[in-house]
């Protein structure tokens, strides 16, 4: 009879600890993300890293100065970058809109200018707007009070540790008691399970201490190969600002995993942060040999070919993502744009109409009114333009490039006084752009302004360092400065 009571309450016991589990688990799915896509670098990692980065990187070997890195494909002056400083691409990742700023003003001064970029939204900030979905789940209290938790009896139970380590690492966002289970785990397991080492090196990315996570995967990878620890070690060496090193990993984890998609497209999208574009083009051809749907591949493959003078091609492009379901204002807008410059001129008008239609904020209206204003200077109508760009300006009033070409509208006009005011407005907004500063530079020159003209092609030239006009307005000032 006894027997029967133990067997009993054993079963009421395991019954107990799958609706845990099970609750667990649910309660970490509706807040779990995915952790192998590179965070956002925001103030305060920029401030608080102790970690220690060459200051002049060779070329090539960094990812803070990727215009000087840059051997194939299109030139700055025919890919246009965005106003945080990244090449456009067709394809919007976490990070790769924050630009990496070089200096603590332009860091402050992105989130109110453009806002493609907002390097103060960290991801610390936004791990810890998670934390509080505890509170919001269980009006009563939290479903587990890690306070009086005893981590070193659940570490003894492998399969509870588990569900515990991600409730508590994902769901309730405490890293140092995550860390804590995890060393009782591992150290229970005699070192053996790989699982709790990745574990371990999440925690330890997370509080930023990013060689001790790089020794856990390491010891990860010799006990047990997997696709995401790759990622995980790669990530590791990104934030290290060590491109070479994590462009080595994938290449060490495509020789375990042969066409793993995940990892072609890391090494493509590395040569994309550090502006080889022709690299990356060849990797995202790769990724779409193993997946034709791939929709990141197809969009970068579409505006290489654009930005690389070829329209008609990266029109197929855009028109496959278009039968694959993607419907919304950007893809329109690039259809739009292909249309005009392969002289499909009856279906270019109409794309940007649809665009227009799918736009769901101001932003996105703003560029394409930005992109008609260009369509309207290539058939010639100037004051169709002038109207486009100020449509953009008014539904995006930080739109540098608008300001810029409005600017160029009005000196062609001869008010040079309007188009000083509205360049040094678009230099003021995104000072990653070469163009306000060459222009405004131009200007000055030509008021008999030389030393505001030479400030300004200064700042041109450390915005795009080859471009040709901007040394060669340098070099006549030098001329002018040496005759004085």
């Amino acid at each position: 009879m006894a027997q029967l009571v133990e067997q009993k309450e054993a079963y009421e016991q395991k019954q107990q600890q799958a609706v845990w589990i099970l609750k667990a688990r649910a309660l970490t799915e509706m807040v779990y993300i995915d952790e192998i896509d590179i965070d956002e670098e925001g103030i305060a990692e920029m401030i608080l890293d102790e970690n220690a980065i060459a200051q002049v990187p060779r070329p090539g070997t960094s990812l803070k100065l990727p215009g000087t890195n840059q051997t194939g494909g299109p030139s700055q002056a025919v890919r246009p970058i965005t106003q945080a400083g990244r090449p456009i691409t067709g394809f919007l990742r976490p990070g790769t809109q924050s630009g990496r700023p070089g200096t603590m003003e332009q860091a402050i001064r992105t989130p109110r200018t453009a806002y493609t970029a907002r390097p103060i939204t960290s991801s610390s900030g936004r791990f810890v707007r998670m934390g509080t979905a505890s509170m919001l789940t269980s009006p009563d209290g939290p479903f587990i009070n890690l306070s009086r938790l005893n981590l070193t009896k659940y570490s003894q139970q492998p399969k509870l540790a588990k569900a515990l380590f991600e409730y508590i690492f994902h769901h309730e966002n405490d890293v140092k008691t995550a860390l804590d289970l995890a060393a009782l785990s591992t150290e229970y397991a005699q070192y053996k399970d790989w699982w709790w080492k990745v574990q371990i090196g999440k925690c330890y990315f997370r509080l930023r201490m990013y060689r001790e996570a790089e020794e856990q995967f390491k010891s990860a990878l010799k006990q047990q190969e997997m696709v995401d620890t790759f990622h995980y070690l790669a990530k590791v060496y990104i934030w290290l600002d060590q491109p070479v090193t994590a462009l080595n990993i994938f290449k060490q984890g495509l020789e375990k995993f042969p066409g793993e998609v995940t990892l072609l497209c890391g090494i493509a999208r590395i040569y994309e942060e550090m502006n080889y574009y022709s690299p990356a083009a060849e990797y995202y051809e790769k990724v779409l040999k193993q997946d034709n749907t791939h929709v990141e591949a197809i969009a970068y493959i579409g505006s290489h070919h654009f930005y690389s003078d070829q329209p008609e091609i990266a029109l197929r492009f855009y028109r496959r993502l278009l039968q694959m379901g993607v419907y919304n204002c950007q893809l329109f807008n690039n259809l739009g744009l292909c249309c005009f410059y392969a002289q499909q001129y009856d279906m270019t008008l109409t794309s940007f109409e649809r665009a227009l239609s799918l736009a769901e904020n101001e932003e996105e209206a703003a560029e394409v009114w930005y992109n008609l204003g260009h369509v309207a200077v290539g058939i010639g109508d100037m004051n169709l333009a002038h109207q486009c760009f100020g449509l953009a300006l008014v539904n995006n009033n930080y739109h540098a490039p608008a300001y810029n070409n409005l600017a160029v509208l009005e000196m062609r006009k001869g008010h040079v006084e309007q188009a000083s005011a509205l360049l040094q407005t678009a230099s003021s907004l995104a000072p990653c752009l070469y163009e306000p500063h060459f222009n405004f530079a131009t200007v000055s020159d030509k008021i008999g302004d030389l030393q505001r003209s030479y400030v300004a092609a200064q700042k041109s030239e450390e915005a795009f360092p080859d471009h040709v006009d901007t040394q060669h307005l340098i070099k006549q000032l030098r001329q002018h400065f040496a005759m004085l």
